[in-house]
């Protein structure tokens, strides 16, 4: 067992020291199996940092001292596998990156307690986390299993024209907004007939459930009766989940976005004008901009920059949407002209738009029936059961018309890629060139800048916003006045990949790896950011 110091901190009160520990896998003995691919290596590691973090608050309970004194610990892994910069396991050695607050007496090391830490403690926590015979190994190999089946699973959705798969059993409400374990007592998911279908895994066999298809998918359903629990559900299932969450078989295409209504976002020259005309007072909208764009303006935004990253599936939720960008009613057309309302709503667009992209939309409604008469497919909750309504729908479409007009032609233009410009850029704040953190899992510090993240829905552990501020710059050291943000997007997250989250700077164990579309959030957020477009004809 090796133990490196890579920094000591300078008082009991400062953020603590970071050291690693290393086991050379000869003694570690872990079998190759269980590493043998990226999928299985990830969640060994993450099964390791969870080990290590029970360990190491059993033990390293602090009272050593003042500030943060004699902590061990790495960062708390939440229910989703996530590739973690905390742990590294290969066939030489299995290594954990954690922080030790160091015992003091003041603003002193105790170097009494200072030596018990980190040759009794530690290798105690050591020992019960990295060792393959201190884990029961049908536990292990089910946590590896699982990643492994829910991979398999996603990467089969496609192929089968499908967004997203609910296995049948599945537990998705969560006990609280605090604590995402699966909710006690929860009604099993099961798949309404119409649309079961079935997956042969590579471990769990044939497992059966709801697959959500392609095209405009509506949730309907009466006020707490699960709609925005499924959303939920199919938001998440970018990610793989651990065994026991209830979620582990519940899936969605990796590049899968979540899109609200964000009052008072930054928009830097977004070609938006596929949803919304020119403004008053000129405002134009093929290249929109604005430091405190509204409710309508700003999910505008929002879905343009995901069709812009490629994404294959926006996820709505009417709740947190702009009202007047979903949908207008006939009475309201009749008391406010077309002529006076620049906003051709999402209900006229969303059709054209999927024709012209490709991408589909699943989205919660529980208010306005207007998407009845497009809807592709209709899921009804009721009582967290899950009712195929498709015909039921459309029946009551046709018999109780809404009378509204069309209020946009059936062409959809595909947004212009846009370049970000390095020079707009700048990270360096008191006399250090790059100067980036995480503040929590809604802000990131861009030198001087604040970029606020707190409508990005998908990040789920501040590891991640750490990665991505590190990311960022990354990015900005890529900017070559024409990588548009899709290009810079997978040519940092493709180097991580490929070199891991070590690629993004210094030895450090509190970073988790995010999605491409998360780094082109982030950066689209940073209010200095200045952009140019490019042509369509490019």
């Amino acid at each position: 067992m090796h133990l490196f110091i890579d920094h000591v901190q300078g008082d009991p009160f400062a953020a603590p020291s970071r050291m690693r520990v290393r086991i050379p896998q000869e003694d570690a003995a872990f079998p190759a199996d269980t590493y043998a691919n990226k999928v299985r290596e990830v969640a060994l590691r993450d099964l390791i940092a969870r080990r290590f973090w029970d360990s190491g608050r059993s033990h390293a309970r602090g009272g050593m001292g003042s500030g943060g004194s004699g902590r061990i610990s790495v960062p708390r892994p939440g229910q989703e596998i996530l590739e973690r910069s905390s742990v590294a396991v290969n066939h030489e050695f299995v290594e954990v990156r954690f922080s030790a607050g160091l015992p003091a007496d003041g603003r002193r090391i105790s170097g009494g307690d200072a030596l018990r830490l980190l040759t009794e403690f530690l290798p105690r926590i050591a020992r019960e986390s990295m060792l393959f015979r201190s884990h029961k190994e049908p536990r292990l190999r089910r946590h590896l299993d699982c990643a492994e089946d829910a991979q398999a699973l996603r990467g089969s959705l496609r192929e089968r024209g499908l967004v997203a798969f609910i296995a049948d059993g599945s537990v998705l409400p969560r006990s609280s907004g605090v604590d995402q374990g699966p909710l006690s007592g929860a009604l099993p998911f099961r798949s309404p007939d119409a649309l079961r279908a079935s997956f042969e895994l590579p471990h769990a066999g044939t497992v059966e459930g709801m697959g959500v298809p392609t095209g405009l998918t509506l949730v309907i359903g009466g006020g707490y009766h699960g709609k925005s629990t499924l959303l939920d559900a199919v938001k998440h299932g970018v990610y793989d989940h651990i065994p026991g969450d209830g979620r582990e078989l519940a899936v969605t295409v990796p590049d899968a976005v979540k899109i609200r209504a964000e009052d008072g976002r930054r928009a830097e020259k977004v070609d938006i004008s596929s949803f919304i005309g020119e403004l008053p007072g000129g405002v134009e909208t093929s290249a929109f901009c604005s430091d405190n764009a509204s409710g309508s303006t700003s999910q505008a935004t929002n879905v343009i920059e995901a069709l812009e990253g490629g994404s294959s599936l926006l996820l709505i939720d009417e709740d947190s949407s702009a009202s007047n960008f979903m949908t207008r009613d006939l009475r309201m057309q009749r008391l406010v002209s077309k002529d006076n309302e620049p906003i051709p709503p999402f209900v006229d667009r969303v059709r054209p738009m999927m024709e012209a992209t490709g991408c589909s939309c699943m989205m919660v409604i529980g208010g306005s029936g207007d998407f009845l008469d497009i809807a592709d497919t209709v899921i009804m909750m009721s009582g967290y059961r899950a009712l195929e309504a498709t015909e039921d729908a459309r029946r009551v479409a046709a018999q109780f018309p809404s009378g509204r007009d069309r209020e946009a032609p059936d062409v959809f233009e595909t947004p212009a890629e846009r370049v970000p410009l390095a020079q707009s850029l700048d990270p360096s704040r008191g006399g250090r060139r790059e100067r980036v953190s995480a503040r929590s899992l809604d802000a990131i510090s861009f030198g001087k800048e604040e970029i606020d993240l707190s409508a990005v829905e998908q990040l789920v552990d501040i590891s991640q916003a750490r990665a991505l501020a590190d990311a960022l710059v990354c990015a900005w050291k890529a900017m070559d006045g024409d990588r548009s943000f899709r290009e810079l997007a997978d040519l940092v997250v493709s180097g991580i990949e490929e070199g891991g989250l070590d690629r993004l700077g210094e030895l450090n164990g509190d970073r988790a790896m995010f999605r491409r579309q998360e780094l082109a959030a982030a950066l689209n957020r940073l209010r200095t950011l200045v952009v140019y477009q490019r042509s369509r004809s490019r």
